[in-house]
């Protein structure tokens, strides 16, 4: 009995963490979706890569002071495994910006959508994962109601299709990364911003302000900067912190592909937020449709992937061989990890 009560107790802890982490998650990312919003509309400040490398600046001197006051413990990460995540991040973050200029706001919607497929093979391909036929009906039906509710023109041309190909595979890759390196060097998710944050900033500060310029044709150090507006950059840096920590504990605790199939309810959060402050002139019964849609294929999903037995779940098959067959009574040859 008392075994039974840990064991109940261990994971209402967790369920509760999984929450609380999400909900920071979904906190700070719709949070710095609308400032953001407001500082390029409403004042003009379109350095989108600029702001970009300061937000990770910000989170550098987070990270920095928190290790400088023994609250983040020294950790190892090596060069070229911090090199590889940092070129995937920023081609992803290069590759959006681009992919946004470049394309419809239909086709730029069709290639987030594509990164669920694209990190459910990567999962598939890497680490052996199977998805059984619930996860992936709820995944369509995700995918479908976020189509519906925000899918409008869609144009393509080449340009635009290379932008979101590189987009959508460096920002799946980019998030499979941070999973993969917690789990190899057993990195908690402050260990893995104080390496990464620091290379991302110095590397996006380095060629934000060119790339601005040639997606704009503005400089930013011409930017004539007011009160509201730097007031609105400082609010945005703050909550960029939270966002960037917020998707490492994420990812630490689900995987890419659970943070992406849940990530859209960020996306049906802008929406309501959107029409609640910024007007309410594209809001309609399709909109309406595709979000109900979407949340039930979220609920589904949820179901899903936690049921007992694995409905999201990894593979480890270990070969028999005649070396083997003397512990083959005592270990089993196949063994399901919840991912």
């Amino acid at each position: 009995m008392g075994g039974t009560s840990k064991k109940t107790t261990t994971t209402d802890q967790k369920a509760a963490l999984d929450i609380a982490s999400w909900l920071f998650n979904v906190v700070t990312s719709v949070g710095i979706i609308l400032v953001n919003k407001a500082l390029m509309a409403t004042y003009g400040f379109t350095f989108a890569t600029t702001l970009t490398g300061l937000h990770f600046g910000t989170t550098t001197l987070l990270t920095t002071l928190l290790t400088w006051f023994g609250y983040i413990q020294p950790s190892q990460l090596p060069w070229p495994d911090l090199l590889k995540f940092v070129l995937f991040a920023n081609f992803s973050i290069v590759g959006m910006n681009v992919s946004l200029m470049w394309n419809s706001v239909g086709f730029y919607q069709i290639a987030k959508l594509s990164m669920i497929p694209v990190s459910c093979l990567l999962e598939v391909l890497l680490d052996k994962v199977r998805y059984s036929r619930d996860t992936k009906l709820s995944i369509l039906l995700v995918l479908s109601g976020v189509a519906v509710c925000t899918v409008t023109d869609v144009s393509v041309n080449l340009n635009g299709f290379l932008a979101a190909a590189i987009a959508v595979w460096s920002t799946a890759l980019q998030q499979y990364y941070v999973h993969h390196l917690q789990r190899k060097y057993s990195l908690g998710s402050f260990n893995l911003l104080a390496h990464t944050a620091p290379v991302q900033a110095a590397s996006l500060l380095l060629v934000g302000p060119f790339l601005d310029f040639w997606l704009t044709n503005q400089r930013v150090d011409a930017f004539n900067f007011s009160f509201p507006s730097l007031s609105f950059l400082i609010l945005s840096c703050s909550i960029a912190v939270g966002t960037n920590l917020s998707q490492f504990i994420c990812i630490g605790r689900f995987t890419a592909v659970s943070f992406q199939v849940l990530g859209h309810m960020k996306t049906i959060l802008v929406l309501v937020l959107g029409f609640t402050f910024f007007g309410k002139e594209g809001l309609n019964m399709q909109v309406v449709l595709g979000m109900l849609i979407a949340i039930l294929g979220m609920i589904w999903y949820g179901n899903a992937s936690s049921k007992p037995g694995g409905k999201e779940r990894r593979s480890l098959s270990i070969p028999i061989t005649k070396a083997h067959k003397l512990n083959s009574l005592s270990e089993t040859a196949e063994s399901d990890e919840k991912v």
